[in-house]
């Protein structure tokens, strides 16, 4: 990773930027810094005094030191941030969405592919160690075949007046959802509220359909009385739970169906297992992945193809919930 040495540019240092900033400063990757708040920049430039903070996007753009471009900026100028950047000639790193629009999306995924850059999306929870180790023991189908899959991320906590729950907390869970499955929902049905702020929704609830008659939900909302990060994948042979809560991460529940004279299902219980994990700071591992695709040219997971499949499916989702309104 020596090539990358201070050859990483940040694009928006505020409420998630500075998490990609502190990581990307312990990697010895970054070079500039802009945020289009002043105040912003000379608090961490206290901070990080190593650190060049620039005053505009076009000191990052024009400098041809800048290898690649990280982009934390609001989700409304993903896509006019993520295009110069790749018109400059950068790898792009951009946090989810990708943009907003599904044209906007495939314009930017035409222009990376076109310039032979790297361009990803910023979907972490495919890096947490305990999303890796799902997927490795679904693969190895030692729950069985999926059955449904869900995720719950609620809290009360910011509420946002510039974009909605779905655009908020569900890219992560749809993205992993997608990932843990291996495919595309046939269907989709999904239905939410504003409370809040008005066509503001601060609670959706998705239904998905897949083949082989897998289903799944996601619920999230801002608007509840604690807070709640699960993943769960209930399977033929036993279930998954992912709670990132709590200090083992990953458990393993063995329960089992049996079936008495081949006509009564009973349920037979069994303790859960925790699954060890690696102690691996997700954001940190997504950066390193970011900076490996730019030294092999080999597209990541998360790339521009997945979130566009994924911005799809929040498009229509919304869609969804303002049809129900």
């Amino acid at each position: 990773m020596d090539e990358l040495k201070r050859r990483i540019s940040l694009i928006g240092a505020g409420y998630w930027g500075k998490n990609i900033l502190r990581n990307l400063h312990e990697l010895g990757f970054i070079r500039f810094v802009y945020d289009a708040s002043r105040e912003r920049r000379e608090e961490l430039k206290a901070r990080y005094q190593s650190v060049n903070f620039v005053d505009s996007i076009d000191k990052i753009l024009d400098d041809p030191e800048t290898t690649g471009v990280c982009i934390a900026t609001p989700a409304v100028t993903h896509y006019e941030v993520a295009k110069s950047a790749l018109e400059a000639g950068k790898h792009v790193f951009v946090e989810k969405p990708l943009a907003l629009k599904v044209e906007e999306a495939e314009d930017l995924i035409k222009l990376a592919e076109s310039s032979n850059k790297i361009l990803m999306v910023g979907h972490i929870l495919n890096y947490h160690p305990a999303v890796i180790k799902m997927k490795e023991i679904i693969s190895k189908g030692e729950i069985g075949r999926i059955y449904y899959i869900y995720s719950n991320r609620l809290n009360i906590g910011k509420l946002r007046t510039e974009e909605n729950i779905i655009w908020s907390f569900a890219p992560h869970d749809v993205s992993v959802i997608l990932n843990l499955v291996g495919e595309e929902p046939r269907k989709i049905n999904s239905t939410g509220g504003s409370y809040i702020t008005p066509d503001i929704f601060d609670v959706t609830l998705m239904n998905f359909e897949f083949r082989n008659n897998i289903r799944g939900h996601i619920f999230v909302s801002w608007l509840h009385p604690f807070k709640e990060q699960k993943l769960v994948v209930v399977g033929s042979e036993a279930m998954l739970l992912f709670d990132d809560l709590t200090e083992e991460k990953l458990f393993l529940y063995p329960h089992k169906i049996k079936w008495i004279e081949g006509k009564i299902p009973v349920a037979e219980k069994a303790e859960r297992k925790p699954i060890p994990i690696e102690k691996k700071e997700p954001l940190k591992e997504e950066l390193l992945a970011f900076a490996k695709a730019i030294l092999t040219g080999v597209p990541p997971y998360t790339d521009g193809r997945e979130g566009l499949k994924v911005l799809k499916i929040l498009n229509e989702a919304e869609k969804l919930v303002r049809s129900h309104q």
